[in-house]
């Protein structure tokens, strides 16, 4: 291509704002300028975006700090959380086992009120027992002394188990018995022989505080009042025929028993209920050999020993004699022993009782205590 190709056609002018032509080094000012304020304008943009990244980075580290802080505290009541669900966990494991202690103790004081009830109840028994008591005639002989304890006392029979070949002496006098002991040895002529017999003392074994409890019963009464004068095989024919009929309130009877020391009979039934049917009328209208005796029916009570204490004691006027060889007849024998040891000579006394058992057999010896040292 070559430069006469190109003309030029127009040449353009540049005007004011006012419409006045201005030339092309004030056109170029004017193009300048006009930059120039674009660019201050760009700048103060690129300023105002700067200050606006600066706003936007200073809020993201704020919102970074934030989210830190909001994610430990987060953690932190986690933390807490688990902690304070532990420890709930276990006041609620300390209250259940409260519960189960408090729910345990409730029903260890159910079975203890249960249990004062039916000793309420028994003691009420006891009670009506006690003012139902068999009639007895008593003197009153004077003013009595301080009140004493809630005890009484007892004879004890003391069964005592002896073996062949040995005897039980007792002495009218105590100090015969110590003098035979602390002889030991004792050479008793037999007719053409003689014998050599140990003196030992007696040890028994003694009660010294039994405690008993008692409950009446529901099958048993206490018949008192009785006639002295009636024979005691017809007297309790008499008395199970009358309470054997329903329509004195009674029923059938198991077994009637006599107690001798007392006068009174213990009547045992077969059911249960006629006891206290019986007990309730108290008083009964019997005949008996044409005369009519107004008998007094009053509970029975039933003993269980619940406690028992003993202690060893020597009987001060019985000595056992060890050794009896078996060389003659038991009565024999008996007899010269009995004789040898009365005499004053061989150093005895005055026989109170006197048991042999001859060798090869055993025998049982009853102890009653007739004084508070001796047997």
């Amino acid at each position: 291509m070559s430069e006469e190709d190109f003309s030029l056609v127009s040449t353009a002018t540049a005007q004011g704002l006012d419409g006045s032509v201005l030339s092309p080094l004030d056109s170029i000012r004017k193009e300048i300028e006009k930059y120039k304020e674009i660019c201050d304008q760009i700048i103060t943009d690129q300023n105002d975006l700067r200050n606006d990244r600066d706003k936007l980075q200073q809020m993201t580290e704020e919102f970074k700090l934030r989210s830190v802080k909001l994610k430990q505290q987060r953690e932190d009541e986690e933390v807490e959380r688990s902690l304070t669900l532990d420890t709930d966990k276990e006041k609620l494991a300390e209250l259940q086992l409260e519960e189960q202690k408090l729910q345990e103790e409730a029903e260890r004081l159910q079975t203890e009120l249960r249990h004062v009830d039916e000793m309420n109840q028994q003691l009420k028994q006891e009670t009506q027992v006690t003012t139902a008591v068999p009639e007895r005639k008593v003197v009153f002989t004077g003013a009595t002394g301080e009140e004493g304890s809630s005890s009484f006392d007892m004879n004890p029979r003391i069964v005592y188990p002896m073996e062949g070949g040995t005897a039980l002496i007792t002495f009218e006098d105590e100090e015969v018995a110590q003098k035979i002991l602390s002889m030991n040895y004792h050479d008793v002529q037999l007719g053409e022989c003689s014998i050599r017999l140990e003196a030992r003392p007696v040890q028994l074994l003694m009660p010294s505080y039994i405690e008993v409890e008692t409950h009446v019963s529901n099958r048993r009464i206490l018949v008192s009042n009785l006639p002295k004068d009636v024979e005691e095989s017809r007297l309790l024919d008499k008395l199970e025929l009358f309470f054997s009929k329903s329509r004195n309130g009674g029923g059938e009877v198991e077994s009637l028993e006599l107690l001798h020391d007392s006068g009174t009979v213990v009547i045992t039934f077969l059911e249960d209920t006629i006891a206290k049917r019986l007990t309730d009328m108290e008083n009964h209208t019997v005949e008996l050999l044409g005369k009519k005796y107004r008998l007094r029916v009053t509970p029975f009570l039933n003993g269980k020993i619940i406690d028992l204490q003993t202690r060893v004691s020597e009987s001060r006027r019985t000595v056992q004699l060890v050794g009896i060889p078996n060389i003659m007849e038991e009565d024999n024998m008996q007899d010269n022993l009995e004789i040898h040891f009365q005499k004053s000579s061989n150093g005895g006394g005055e026989v109170d009782a006197f048991l042999y058992s001859p060798p090869g057999k055993t025998a049982l010896a009853v102890f009653e205590e007739d004084s508070p040292e001796s047997a």
